[in-house]
This record gives C-alpha cells, structure tokens and sequence, in this order.
C-alpha cells in the first residue's frame, strides 16, 4: 500500500467516468454522474502516489437513515490482485458500523467473484427468499 494514497472524498465526474469505463462498469452521463458523486453518504478513492491518477473507489449512497446501498467498487485492471478493492471495503464497512442504523438495509449488487470479497464483510445472497431487479432501459 505504500504505493498509494487512501482518501475519503469524492471523485472527479471525469476520472469517475473513465475508471468505470475501464473497469467494465456500465456508462454513465456525465451531469448525472456528477449530480450523484455529489449526493454520495460517504466516499473512498484510491490514487497513485506518484501521479494522483484514481485508480480506486467506492461509495455509500442512500436515503439517510433506514436504506443504504454500496456502489461503484472499482480498482484499475493494471492494480487488481493488491488488496485494494479489500481496503475500500474495509473503510467503507467502518462507516457503515460506526454511523449507520443497524437496522437499515445496506445492500450492493455483485458480479462474480467479487461476490466472495464482499462475502467477507458480512454480505449474503438473498436468493431465495428474494431475488435482486432493476429496471432495465
């Protein structure tokens, strides 16, 4: 990790959009990308130390009180494999432990085999009790 930098902030709508381009993440449009960047409840970046580029984020979104979800977990493909999506999850678990309701719903969508990172942080399929939907456009 010494090669990094860990903050709590927000991203550029810019770097944010190109981290997720090439990480595979869906596209996004860049003024609503920016208008949820900015509502985000709690947000965890990575960059290089040498030259600042994000390489990784993640963040906490939400109504505030009773419903959380996790979003927008991506590490740069050149720096998978380093325990960095591992440390994202970890400070973004501290804030849900030590600021969020334990009551509330806090959830995330996983692709496969990220489902096993976040397995370890506590997180559970529903199947099948209940099954994961979006509206698809």
């Amino acid at each position: 990790m010494e090669n990094y930098v860990i903050r709590i902030d927000i991203p550029e709508v810019e770097e944010y959009l190109a981290l997720r381009q090439i990480c595979g993440l869906s596209a996004r449009d860049k003024e609503a990308s920016k208008t949820g960047l900015a509502n985000s409840i709690y947000s965890v970046i990575i960059r290089n130390k040498t030259d600042e580029k994000l390489i990784g984020m993640g963040r906490i979104i939400g109504d505030g009180g009773t419903a959380y979800q996790i979003v927008d977990i991506a590490v740069h493909p050149k720096e998978q494999g380093k325990g960095l999506a591992k440390a994202i999850m970890e400070l973004l678990m501290k804030y849900v432990h030590d600021e969020i309701n334990p009551q509330a719903y806090v959830n995330l969508i996983a692709d496969r085999p990220a489902d096993k990172l976040y397995g370890q942080f506590g997180f559970v399929e529903t199947a099948p009790e209940s099954l994961g939907m979006y509206l698809k456009r």
